[in-house]
């Protein structure tokens, strides 16, 4: 499992990563980063046919813990995972857009 920094992730991002929030559905409503979609921890089972297994799939939590802990999850059933560290809480800190609600599911 690889990680990257906040800096990187927004390059990536940028370039169209394909990304997923592993927060719940409450903390990603009250504010996420925008085009991430929502696959929380919980479910992250019931969204493993809607991930691309030809590309890297960047996971992203509040803090990078359950980012982390998803990645290594994905890596081991064949994923390419990347964590965020630093998470939404870091984005936000450091000036970056986060927007509210509901978003769009990853399945």
């Amino acid at each position: 499992m690889r990680e990257v920094d906040l800096d990187v992730f927004a390059a990536e991002l940028a370039r169209g990563a394909f990304t997923i929030d592993v927060r719940e559905p409450d903390e990603y409503a009250a504010g996420h980063v925008p085009g991430v979609r929502t696959a929380p921890l919980s479910e992250l089972g019931s969204h493993l046919a809607a991930l691309p297994a030809d590309r890297p799939v960047y996971v992203i939590c509040a803090s990078g813990n359950r980012s982390a802990w998803a990645a290594e999850h994905l890596e081991a059933v064949g994923f390419h995972a990347v964590s965020v560290a630093g998470g939404t809480s870091g984005w936000a800190r450091t000036g970056r857009p986060v927007v509210r609600g509901s978003g769009v599911r990853a399945a």
